[in-house]
Protein backbone atom coordinates (compact mmCIF):
# COMPACT_ATOMS: atom_id res chain seq x y z
CA UNK A 1 0.00 0.00 0.00
CA UNK A 2 1.69 3.46 -1.31
CA UNK A 3 2.17 6.49 1.73
CA UNK A 4 -0.72 8.03 0.21
CA UNK A 5 -3.13 5.25 0.28
CA UNK A 6 -2.25 4.92 3.69
CA UNK A 7 -2.17 8.30 5.04
CA UNK A 8 -5.53 8.82 3.54
CA UNK A 9 -7.39 5.65 5.31
CA UNK A 10 -5.26 7.44 8.63
CA UNK A 11 -6.54 10.34 8.20
CA UNK A 12 -9.85 10.22 6.12
CA UNK A 13 -11.37 13.62 6.87
CA UNK A 14 -7.62 15.67 7.21
CA UNK A 15 -5.75 16.82 10.07
CA UNK A 16 -7.10 19.58 12.52
CA UNK A 17 -6.45 22.29 12.11
CA UNK A 18 -7.45 25.47 14.29
CA UNK A 19 -9.47 28.08 12.57
CA UNK A 20 -7.30 31.66 12.86
CA UNK A 21 -10.30 33.35 14.36
CA UNK A 22 -12.70 31.11 16.60
CA UNK A 23 -15.92 32.16 15.91
CA UNK A 24 -19.07 31.64 17.46
CA UNK A 25 -20.17 30.01 14.44
CA UNK A 26 -17.63 27.48 14.89
CA UNK A 27 -17.65 27.36 18.44
CA UNK A 28 -21.70 26.45 17.74
CA UNK A 29 -20.89 24.17 15.02
CA UNK A 30 -18.72 21.84 16.98
CA UNK A 31 -21.16 21.77 19.75
CA UNK A 32 -23.34 20.38 17.38
CA UNK A 33 -20.94 17.98 16.26
CA UNK A 34 -20.47 16.82 19.55
CA UNK A 35 -23.85 16.15 20.69
CA UNK A 36 -24.97 14.32 17.27
CA UNK A 37 -21.72 11.95 17.69
CA UNK A 38 -22.95 9.55 20.59
CA UNK A 39 -26.22 8.55 18.28
CA UNK A 40 -24.45 8.99 14.92
CA UNK A 41 -21.83 6.30 16.20
CA UNK A 42 -24.30 4.06 17.84
CA UNK A 43 -26.34 3.95 14.62
CA UNK A 44 -23.55 3.04 12.37
CA UNK A 45 -21.99 0.36 14.70
CA UNK A 46 -25.03 -1.03 16.32
CA UNK A 47 -25.70 -4.13 13.81
CA UNK A 48 -21.96 -5.18 13.12
CA UNK A 49 -21.55 -8.33 13.80
CA UNK A 50 -18.81 -9.96 16.55
CA UNK A 51 -16.65 -10.41 12.91
CA UNK A 52 -17.11 -7.24 11.63
CA UNK A 53 -16.14 -5.55 15.31
CA UNK A 54 -13.02 -7.58 14.95
CA UNK A 55 -11.81 -5.85 11.68
CA UNK A 56 -9.41 -3.24 11.37
CA UNK A 57 -10.23 -0.01 10.00
CA UNK A 58 -6.62 0.53 8.00
CA UNK A 59 -3.80 -2.01 8.13
CA UNK A 60 -1.89 -1.77 11.02
CA UNK A 61 -5.10 0.20 12.81
CA UNK A 62 -7.33 -0.43 15.47
CA UNK A 63 -10.13 -2.72 15.31
CA UNK A 64 -14.02 -1.12 15.10
CA UNK A 65 -14.38 -2.77 19.13
CA UNK A 66 -11.22 -0.62 19.51
CA UNK A 67 -12.08 2.57 17.97
CA UNK A 68 -15.44 2.72 19.84
CA UNK A 69 -13.97 1.65 22.74
CA UNK A 70 -11.18 4.51 22.52
CA UNK A 71 -13.49 7.32 21.43
CA UNK A 72 -15.46 6.92 24.95
CA UNK A 73 -11.65 6.93 27.05
CA UNK A 74 -10.50 9.84 25.16
CA UNK A 75 -13.77 11.97 25.09
CA UNK A 76 -13.72 11.16 29.20
CA UNK A 77 -10.16 12.90 29.33
CA UNK A 78 -11.10 15.62 27.30
CA UNK A 79 -14.20 16.08 29.95
CA UNK A 80 -12.14 16.32 32.48
CA UNK A 81 -9.74 18.39 31.15
CA UNK A 82 -12.08 21.47 30.13
CA UNK A 83 -13.45 20.74 34.12
CA UNK A 84 -9.17 20.98 35.06
CA UNK A 85 -9.05 23.87 33.18
CA UNK A 86 -11.79 25.70 34.41
CA UNK A 87 -11.23 25.47 37.91
CA UNK A 88 -7.33 25.81 38.08
CA UNK A 89 -5.02 28.24 36.85
CA UNK A 90 -3.18 26.15 34.03
CA UNK A 91 -3.60 22.96 35.20
CA UNK A 92 -0.42 20.91 33.76
CA UNK A 93 -2.65 17.76 32.33
CA UNK A 94 -2.18 14.00 32.51
CA UNK A 95 -1.74 12.64 29.43
CA UNK A 96 -2.51 8.80 28.98
CA UNK A 97 -1.34 6.53 26.43
CA UNK A 98 -4.06 5.35 24.15
CA UNK A 99 -2.04 2.33 22.13
CA UNK A 100 -1.42 1.16 25.40
CA UNK A 101 -5.19 1.66 26.99
CA UNK A 102 -6.17 0.05 23.31
CA UNK A 103 -4.30 -2.89 24.16
CA UNK A 104 -6.16 -3.07 27.33
CA UNK A 105 -8.46 -6.50 27.92
CA UNK A 106 -11.79 -4.27 28.12
CA UNK A 107 -10.66 -2.48 25.14
CA UNK A 108 -10.32 -5.41 23.13
CA UNK A 109 -13.03 -7.77 23.88
CA UNK A 110 -15.85 -5.68 25.59
CA UNK A 111 -18.99 -5.15 24.04
CA UNK A 112 -19.37 -2.03 22.69
CA UNK A 113 -22.42 -0.99 24.02
CA UNK A 114 -20.91 -0.39 27.03
CA UNK A 115 -18.40 2.57 25.82
CA UNK A 116 -21.33 3.79 23.78
CA UNK A 117 -23.68 4.33 26.71
CA UNK A 118 -20.66 6.12 28.38
CA UNK A 119 -20.03 8.25 25.59
CA UNK A 120 -23.73 9.28 25.49
CA UNK A 121 -23.51 9.68 29.43
CA UNK A 122 -19.91 11.82 28.25
CA UNK A 123 -21.55 13.62 25.88
CA UNK A 124 -24.64 15.24 27.38
CA UNK A 125 -22.53 16.33 30.44
CA UNK A 126 -20.14 18.03 28.22
CA UNK A 127 -22.50 19.45 25.83
CA UNK A 128 -24.80 20.84 28.62
CA UNK A 129 -21.13 22.09 30.13
CA UNK A 130 -19.78 23.64 26.87
CA UNK A 131 -22.71 25.50 25.85
CA UNK A 132 -23.02 27.12 29.68
CA UNK A 133 -19.19 28.72 28.68
CA UNK A 134 -18.51 32.34 28.03
CA UNK A 135 -15.88 33.79 25.66
CA UNK A 136 -13.85 34.71 28.26
CA UNK A 137 -14.13 30.85 30.04
CA UNK A 138 -13.65 29.55 26.09
CA UNK A 139 -9.86 31.82 26.61
CA UNK A 140 -8.88 29.43 29.79
CA UNK A 141 -6.05 27.10 28.67
CA UNK A 142 -4.31 23.38 30.01
CA UNK A 143 -1.31 22.52 29.66
CA UNK A 144 -0.25 19.13 27.15
CA UNK A 145 2.80 18.25 28.87
CA UNK A 146 4.08 16.79 25.45
CA UNK A 147 5.96 20.02 24.69
CA UNK A 148 4.43 22.09 27.63
CA UNK A 149 1.84 23.38 24.90
CA UNK A 150 -1.19 25.47 26.27
CA UNK A 151 -4.60 24.29 24.61
CA UNK A 152 -7.46 26.70 24.54
CA UNK A 153 -11.03 25.42 25.28
CA UNK A 154 -12.39 27.14 22.58
CA UNK A 155 -9.98 25.26 20.39
CA UNK A 156 -10.12 21.94 22.60
CA UNK A 157 -14.04 21.96 21.66
CA UNK A 158 -13.16 22.29 17.63
CA UNK A 159 -9.95 19.11 18.23
CA UNK A 160 -12.46 16.76 20.12
CA UNK A 161 -15.78 18.06 17.40
CA UNK A 162 -12.72 16.73 14.96
CA UNK A 163 -11.28 14.00 16.91
CA UNK A 164 -15.14 12.25 16.85
CA UNK A 165 -15.26 13.04 13.21
CA UNK A 166 -12.29 11.25 12.51
CA UNK A 167 -12.74 7.98 13.95
CA UNK A 168 -16.41 7.71 13.05
CA UNK A 169 -15.35 8.35 9.36
CA UNK A 170 -13.14 5.41 9.83
CA UNK A 171 -15.74 3.06 10.83
CA UNK A 172 -17.78 4.54 8.02
CA UNK A 173 -15.16 4.18 5.30
CA UNK A 174 -14.53 0.50 6.46
CA UNK A 175 -18.15 -0.50 6.11
CA UNK A 176 -18.76 1.36 2.98
CA UNK A 177 -15.34 -0.78 1.58
CA UNK A 178 -15.60 -4.14 3.27
CA UNK A 179 -19.48 -4.69 5.23
CA UNK A 180 -21.52 -3.11 2.41
CA UNK A 181 -20.61 -5.59 -0.57
CA UNK A 182 -21.36 -8.79 1.94
CA UNK A 183 -24.97 -7.47 2.82
CA UNK A 184 -25.51 -6.30 -0.71
CA UNK A 185 -24.64 -10.42 -1.98
CA UNK A 186 -27.14 -11.76 0.66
Amino acid sequence: MENKDLDKLKYPIGTYEVPQEITDAHIEEWIQSLERLPNRLRKLVENLSEEQLETPYRPGGWTVRQTVHHIADSHLHSYIRFKWALTEDKPIIKAYDEKSWSDLFDAKSAPIALSLDHLSAVHAKLVYLLKGLSRYHLQRVFIHPDGNVASPLDENIGRYAWHGNHHYTHIENLIKRSFDKDTSQQ
